[in-house]
């Protein structure tokens, strides 16, 4: 096999302090630098980002938007070029939801998956053969509180991740501190409680905020964005029930007394090494996995900037990316997964308020 010199950088960012929307770069991973190839204008906050399978489309929440009488947010489709990575529009929807904050793609690549943080609801998109979205199948409503008056006073999805079988999606509500648990039906385009445990939920103010699945689709790990720890859960394959195993292990000191904001997570695509990050004092923790699934921290890391909302690590490449919204930089580190050695490059790109990293691999030659 012979490795690309170069992917595509997708960066995703709110509309703050001069961004201009969706900002794309060719990084050489020779030397670790990024190149400016494309900026979508977008004033309204494109902040999360996914990737079609494909590799074809991309998909971009609009935080910002409000339109329509319901002050609705939006969703926009683009085509992805094969050669440069390039963006072109194709179409955009209303979310029929306040404040879209994640987009997932299902794994047959027939449907969109939009969490609407400002109303507490999930809403689900077909996606036609040219990859553009078409009219919302379904709109799910959560309900609830949990004990937190101030972020806690009525639901706020703000992800949904599907299983590796594509059978199930994972909905993290911080709001109401749950996990839902939802069968999709990929022909009809619309989901379902699932029967017997529709439901899981975590420690009251501990915020769920974005979960990662384990290669097995059995072990789920959930950041818990208001604590700052993470729950671990467990999957029947038979009866599809989710339970929760342990619900709040710590990658903070007990002696940490700052604030506890949790950002983003990452599991390993072999299931052996999860990654989160802590915004309040700007850390990165990385876990080793146990094969009965159980978590041993093995570091915690400077991140190199302030408030790191999102990052990527390219295991191809052992790039690390972590994006740092309120500093207006994506800093690059190299991970050694063996070890754990993180190591900053000394590379860093300016990009306002950065909220999602994607990356695409170009001009591969072999499989």
């Amino acid at each position: 096999m012979t490795q690309p010199a170069n992917l595509t950088l997708y960066v995703g960012t709110y509309a703050i302090r001069g961004s201009k929307g969706i900002y794309v770069f060719s990084f050489d991973l020779n030397t670790g630098t990024a190149t400016l190839q494309q900026t979508i204008n977008d004033g309204k906050s494109p902040s999360f980002l996914a990737i079609h399978l494909s590799g074809q489309y991309l998909y971009a929440v609009h935080e910002e938007d409000e339109k329509g009488p319901d002050q609705s947010g939006t969703v926009s489709a683009y085509a992805i070029d094969s050669q440069t990575g390039q963006l072109t529009f194709l179409n955009q929807q209303q979310t029929q939801g306040k404040a879209p904050c994640h987009v997932a793609i299902d794994r047959s690549g027939t449907l969109a998956f939009v969490s609407n943080y400002g109303s507490g609801s999930l809403t689900v998109f077909p996606i036609l053969p040219d990859g553009s979205l078409h009219d919302a199948s379904q709109v799910i409503q959560h309900t609830g509180h949990s004990i937190d008056p101030e972020r806690q006073a009525s639901p706020h999805v703000h992800s949904a991740v599907v299983s590796f079988d594509n059978q199930l999606l994972y909905v993290s509500d911080l709001g109401t501190d749950t996990i839902h648990v939802y069968q999709i039906d990929a022909q009809q385009g619309r989901l379902s409680a699932c029967p017997g445990a529709p439901y899981v939920r975590v420690s009251a103010g501990s915020g769920p905020r974005m979960l990662v699945v384990h290669p097995g689709d059995e072990w789920l790990y959930c950041l818990k964005e208001m604590s700052s720890t993470v729950a671990r859960l467990r999957r029947n394959r038979q009866t599809n029930a989710v339970a929760l195993l342990e619900d709040d292990v710590p990658f903070l000191t007990d002696a940490y007394a700052g604030e506890r904001s949790g950002g983003h997570i990452q599991l390993g695509t072999d299931g052996q090494l999860l990654l989160a990050t802590n915004r309040g004092n700007n850390t990165l923790a990385l876990f080793t996995l146990k094969v009965d699934g159980t978590l041993t921290q093995r570091s915690l890391h400077y991140t190199g900037g302030d408030e790191p909302r999102n990052f990527l690590l390219d295991e191809r490449s052992g790039y690390l990316l972590i994006g740092h919204q309120e500093s207006d930089t994506i800093t690059v580190f190299k991970l050694d997964t063996n070890t754990g050695t993180l190591t900053a490059t000394g590379d860093q790109l300016s990009v306002p308020a950065p909220v999602c990293l994607l990356v695409q691999y170009r001009h591969c030659v072999g499989n």
